[in-house]
């Protein structure tokens, strides 16, 4: 089964850092990633039904225009399947409230520790693939 990761985050170097931080993964073919740089580009690709599987999606909070906590609810009404983890660099508790209250799972601060992010990827891998 086909696998897809969406990062959404306005700064185009994040596109580079996340495919650079799982290279090996994304060689390997263990998952796809896609990037979405607004909001909005982010919710027509949640919407669309083609392509690979889109099991997890990661979403900055603060975007011009339409922001991560807004895009979230429309997210969650259009694929409630797929879990949402946003990523900010202000982790208050205020935040992390915001962003549990609206349907994540999670709240990841910058800057990202990609062992965690990793370590999330491989937990959503493996109960697809279930126990062996």
């Amino acid at each position: 089964m086909n696998v897809l990761i969406l990062v959404v985050d306005d700064e185009p170097d994040v596109t580079e850092l996340f495919r650079q931080q799982f290279r090996r993964e994304l060689r390997a073919g263990r998952f796809e990633m896609a990037f979405a740089h607004s909001a909005a580009e982010a919710l027509a690709r949640v919407e669309a039904s083609t392509g690979p599987s889109l099991i997890l999606m990661f979403s900055d909070i603060n975007m011009p225009g339409m922001t991560g906590l807004e895009l979230l609810p429309l997210v969650r009404a259009a694929r409630p399947d797929v879990p949402v983890i946003m990523i900010t660099a202000y982790g208050d508790a205020e935040t992390r409230d915001k962003v549990l209250a609206g349907g994540a799972v999670g709240l990841i601060t910058k800057p990202i520790d990609f062992a965690l992010l990793r370590a999330e990827i491989d937990r959503r891998l493996d109960s697809i693939a279930g126990p062996l």
